[in-house]
């Protein structure tokens, strides 16, 4: 995109909280789409937009949620429109998330005119008993249908998100899964381990003696995933993502550079810590320490080293937006050396890991002076493996990546790094924030 400054930031995350129902394991902000609250966050979102338009030039956009694609055509025109008044199209991967049960030709077409290129679908199962048992309201067979009418709308890069050790899952029924989703040939797929959040039914469940956690089956179907995914001809980028590559002609794949963050062509031979082609980009950016602006409600930023968060409350939301502030209810800080120590952990959890001169650039650390220990310890229990130029986690340390991740954390002194937290402005707090 031209016309980037040095300051420009050039990656978007809008939060969309509106869901048709609340999944059991969910732990997002979100609630029940209702139309007169959904067109007043649709206003105040168009508002956010303009209020930070000035220094953000998008290469990268993400709606998440919540469901985005639960908003109807005419709410979607309003957004659409108003990214293009405000000079935000363009970006060179956008993707929005949906659901299998709010999929529409119409709905799609209009994405894909205005830019979107890249569709996330929440599968999760495709076994209708688990896909009841974690509260989806779709079934099997619109998983299909959505698909072929993404395809027909001319989406050519759909990701699949599929869930492992769902209570009641056997290995029998996630073998299934897989044949199943990867005879789809979509270009990327997720796959996450369930998480028992608080304050969600899955995890009172777990609490009350429902069931029982198996780890073993956990860590034979995380094996049986990539074994079936290296077989379909995905890469294993990241702990829980895969992608395809653009096979060329002669053995030569197109495939994007996590040092240059460009597309180019590359030889087979190095494909070792290259990035697959169909790597979602958005979140290659928060892994490896990226600005980003968050908007909607709960929605989290990264700019100029200030971490914010919005509030989780579309009512207080919109109330902020509408008196003409951003409704930030925190902005944090850290000291850079825990800052870095949060992005040497997050980027480990990317196969190529961090290569030395890349984790310097991005934090003006060295991983080899400040995380020398940690890195020979995780080495000695063949978690890590350090190389020439990187270090990175091992086969078993990206099973227990969050744990290997852990070490490399600085706290920074004297508490959080909160520097401020907001109050709202002119406006009273509903009783349930």
């Amino acid at each position: 995109m031209t016309g980037c400054s040095a300051r420009s930031v050039t990656s978007l995350y809008v939060h969309v909280p509106f869901c048709a129902h609340k999944c059991d394991y969910c732990a997002f902000y979100s609630e029940a789409a209702q139309g007169d609250r959904v067109n007043r966050y649709i206003a105040a979102l168009i508002r956010e937009l303009e209020l930070v338009a000035g220094e953000l030039r998008p290469r990268t956009v993400f709606y998440g949620g919540g469901t985005p694609s639960l908003l109807n055509l005419r709410q979607w025109e309003q957004v659409l429109k108003a990214m293009e008044r405000l000079n935000l199209l363009g970006a060179a991967e956008w993707t929005v998330e949906c659901n299998p049960a709010t999929v529409s030709l119409d709905k799609a077409r209009l994405l894909r005119s205005y830019g979107v290129n890249r569709i996330s679908m929440g599968v999760q199962s495709l076994d209708e008993g688990l896909l009841d048992r974690l509260g989806r309201v779709h079934d099997r067979a619109r998983v299909f249908k959505s698909f072929d009418i993404l395809r027909e709308a001319g989406f050519d890069n759909v990701n699949l998100d599929l869930m492992f050790a769902i209570p009641g899952q056997t290995m029998g029924i996630w073998r299934a899964t897989l044949t199943e989703a990867l005879a789809l040939g979509s270009e990327h797929f997720s796959c996450y381990e369930v998480i028992y959040e608080e304050d969600t039914p899955l995890f009172a469940q777990l609490q009350a003696g429902e069931f029982d956690v198996d780890e073993e089956l956990a860590c034979a179907m995380f094996e049986e995933l990539l074994e079936r995914a290296s077989a379909a001809g995905f890469r294993q980028y990241e702990v829980a993502n895969f992608a395809r590559d653009v096979r060329k002609e002669n053995g030569v794949m197109e495939c994007w550079s996590d040092e240059t963050s460009v597309g180019h062509r590359i030889n087979t031979s190095s494909l070792r810590h290259s990035i697959p082609a169909f790597a979602c980009r958005h979140n290659i950016n928060y892994w490896r320490g990226g600005s980003f602006y968050g908007l909607g409600p709960s929605a989290t930023g990264y700019v100029r080293g200030v971490r914010t968060k919005n509030w989780s409350n579309t009512i207080l939301y919109c109330d902020q937006i509408e008196k003409g502030h951003r409704a930030i209810e925190s902005r944090e800080e850290l000291a850079p050396l825990a800052r870095a120590g949060e992005t040497a952990a997050f980027g480990l959890r990317m196969n190529a890991g961090w290569p030395f001169d890349q984790f310097q650039q991005t934090t003006g650390f060295d991983l080899r002076d400040e995380w020398a220990d940690e890195m020979s310890q995780l080495v000695d229990l063949e978690w890590g493996c350090l190389e020439l130029d990187r270090f990175r986690l091992s086969k078993q340390g990206l099973r227990f990546a969050d744990a290997a991740a852990q070490v490399f954390l600085r706290p920074a002194p004297g508490g959080t790094g909160i520097v401020a937290t907001a109050r709202p402005l002119e406006a009273d707090v509903p009783a349930f924030i």
